[in-house]
């Protein structure tokens, strides 16, 4: 027989060690999280400018001048460019001009009947310092007045009409074929024919109402026998509005004719290589050169 005082303490034993025994607590698992992690942005350095070293603004292009003035290009040439305001300050024509000394240079025409050229080459054909558009010419490519090249004239004046250049040994002239009519026994070395007149006797010859502006090629003689250029290449003058200007400008013409313009308008200048494109080929230009 058990002894019953034994087993019980042998209960209250097992009872009290099982008492002092640690728990075992279940741990949750850290869930996975499915989200990207967050990047922090890199810090920018900013500087800040003491007060006693303000920024300096940057400076701003200064505009060329409206006027050039007349510029010595090389003796007996000069050029100029001008730059037209409107009353806002917004530049609405750009002129440039050419001023010859008929004493240095010598003046010719050239023509291709039918088969018109770009200016680069007539400049390149004839080596010539200058070269502008002529005159007028046909849907065929032939002059619509009076053109003398070496002496032989093609073509047939403008009768109650328009202008003409005339070069020869002695210079260069522009006259009114209003004023002045061509007479078949006239003899030039070179001249060509145009309109309308600009400027005659200093004064504007074109005050017909028209609207139509467009590019301008000009050639005059001043007061003291120099060839001038002018071309308008923006396309902002009407002829009557070109005419009052140029009558009106300090470039002392007195005579000025209208040649071919629109998509003619052109020169090329060798030295300095300036160029003024136009456009379209031409059957005529005024060549200049050295003497």
């Amino acid at each position: 027989m058990v002894n019953c005082k034994w087993l019980i303490g042998g209960l209250l034993v097992g009872l009290l060690v099982a008492c002092t025994m640690p728990v075992a607590t279940a741990v949750p698992s850290t869930p996975f999280s499915t989200q990207p992690a967050t990047v922090q942005p890199t810090p920018t350095l900013q500087i800040t400018l003491s007060p006693s070293h303000p920024a300096m603004p940057a400076s701003p292009t200064p505009s060329p001048a409206p006027d050039s003035g007349w510029e010595l290009l090389q003796a007996g040439l000069e050029r100029r460019t001008i730059r037209l305001l409107n009353d806002n300050g917004r530049q609405t024509e750009q002129l440039y001009l050419l001023r010859i000394d008929p004493a240095l240079f010598a003046f010719r025409i050239g023509y291709s009947p039918g088969q018109p050229k770009t200016l680069a080459a007539w400049q390149e054909e004839t080596g010539a310092l200058l070269v502008v558009n002529g005159g007028f010419f046909t849907e065929e490519f032939l002059a619509t007045g009076l053109i003398v090249v070496d002496g032989q004239a093609s073509g047939s004046s403008y009768v109650g009409f328009g202008g003409m250049v005339t070069m020869d040994a002695d210079g260069v002239a522009v006259r009114s074929l209003v004023e002045r009519p061509y007479q078949p026994t006239e003899t030039f070395a070179y001249a060509l024919q145009a309109f309308p007149m600009l400027v005659l006797n200093g004064e504007p010859a074109y005050q017909n109402a028209d609207l139509d502006a467009a590019r301008r090629t000009v050639i005059g003689v001043d007061g003291d026998g120099r060839l001038l250029l002018i071309l308008a290449q923006w396309g902002g003058f009407t002829l009557a509005e070109l005419s009052s200007y140029l009558a009106s400008a300090d470039f002392g013409l007195v005579n000025a004719l209208n040649l071919d313009g629109g998509t003619s308008t052109g020169l090329i200048l060798a030295n300095p290589p300036e160029s003024i494109p136009a456009f379209v080929a031409v059957p005529s230009v005024i060549t200049i050169s050295p003497k």
